[in-house]
């Protein structure tokens, strides 16, 4: 029989390892090739050296990207069979790419040499998602150790492409036909300071591109141009405040309870003030609440388009979806993954409960397939911002949560 609170000790035991892991893994740059960065490939080659080390097995699945050097992505996959039920697996899912540090002068630290300050370690991506990355591998450790199996089979996904969108990640493992309906999946890529948050539910996630097409001229004669600039802007407000009034539903499930439109990006036209902009370009980020459909939202918009090139003659407008991810149904929250993560955390003091977010993750592709999944982690919620932190101690707290889920399928 198992003994938890040995398993627990051990685990505790692990911290100064962990950190000194983490910092290892994170001096390798991992930045996604969408966002001007070089992949994952040398991270990936590291954890793949770290799982060879104690013998535990991995099975690489390569996707062709011409946007790296090296010409493919690499995902890994570690599986632990299971003594019953080997038609399941219940999945640990933790992305190795991260974004670009963004403004250099902004950090206290260098992002690519990670420093310990107190209790936290400070680098780009530590927490997202490279916490995540390390607490799997510290348990695949103890399982190879310990020799602990559940009935149902035990997998470890290190994943590429999270952050723009998962098509050479989790989107490519699917068309291999990796999982398997009966799957469930923790992915920890979100959460809350204190871990009481399980997030079981995401909103749809739209990124939406305005193109308004007009005349350049001279600004002193716009009667011999069109004013794209100032039509994209008088659009824009418009079709914001449109969708914030026409779509103001509230979910108590989701944080914040509402769907969420916001003009984010404003793209540069003409490099002199004295210049009508034959050309606008700007953006929306949208995140929908399941209640509405991206369509119905899509035609709102659609309508207020066609109004502006109809009352404005000689413009046209594109739209282009740089993301779309239409939310699927949430979580049942009595599914057994729910129940047994729940059931840990509180059995840990955590006084835990479900709800939704608007920010995407790998989880929404998932559970399109009905697959059940969670998104749960202890963290400050220092994804994508100058001086990134993990806080070191949630790297054992999360490594015990897991275990004692996991103990839970034995």
């Amino acid at each position: 029989m198992v003994e938890v609170k040995k398993l627990l000790e051990q685990i505790a035991f692990r911290k100064d390892t962990m950190v000194q892991d983490l910092i290892e893994i994170s001096r390798i740059p991992s930045i996604n090739p969408r966002m001007n960065g070089q992949g994952e490939y040398r991270r990936m080659q590291w954890i793949k050296s770290e799982l060879d080390k104690y013998n535990i097995p991995c099975r690489i699945v390569e996707v062709k990207d011409e946007a790296v050097k090296e010409g493919i992505r690499l995902n890994l996959i570690s599986t632990f069979q299971g003594t019953e039920n080997r038609e399941k697996t219940l999945w640990f899912i933790a992305h190795v790419d991260t974004v670009h540090p963004g403004d250099l002068a902004l950090w206290h630290t260098d992002p690519f040499n990670p420093q310990v300050v107190d209790d936290k370690v400070y680098g780009l991506g530590v927490e997202d998602n490279t916490q995540a990355v390390i607490v799997g591998l510290h348990i695949a450790r103890l399982l190879q150790e310990t020799g602990i199996r559940a009935k149902c089979n035990i997998g470890f996904i290190f994943a590429s492409d999270e952050e723009t969108g998962s098509k050479y990640g989790l989107h490519a493992l699917l068309d291999q036909n990796i999982f398997s309906s009966m799957d469930e999946a923790i992915v920890p890529d979100g959460g809350s300071p204190e871990g009481v948050f399980v997030e079981i539910a995401e909103k749809s996630q739209v990124w939406l591109r305005f193109t308004v097409n007009g005349k350049q001229a001279h600004a002193a004669m716009p009667d011999l141009g069109i004013n794209a600039c100032s039509i994209g802007m008088h659009l824009g407000v418009e079709v914001e405040d449109m969708l914030k009034r026409k779509f103001d539903y509230k979910d108590s499930l989701f944080s914040p309870p509402c769907s969420t439109f916001e003009l984010t990006q404003k793209f540069a036209n003409v490099e002199s003030p004295n210049v009508l902009p034959g050309q606008d370009i700007f953006t929306i980020d949208m995140r929908i609440l399941p209640k509405y459909s991206v369509d119905d939202v899509m035609g709102r918009i659609r309508s207020i388009v066609k109004k502006y090139e109809k009352s404005h003659k000689g413009v046209s407008i594109k739209l282009d979806f740089l993301t779309r991810v239409d939310a699927p149904p949430p979580t049942p929250e009595n599914s057994q993954v729910v129940q047994n993560l729940l059931s840990s955390l509180r059995e840990l003091g955590v006084d835990a409960y479900c709800g939704g977010i608007g920010g995407g993750t790998c989880a929404a592709i998932l559970r399109s397939k009905k697959i059940p999944v969670v998104v749960w982690s202890t963290l400050d919620e220092m994804a994508h911002q100058p001086n990134e932190y993990a806080v070191i101690d949630n790297l054992v707290k999360d490594a015990q949560v897991l275990i004692k889920t996991i103990l839970k399928y034995c």
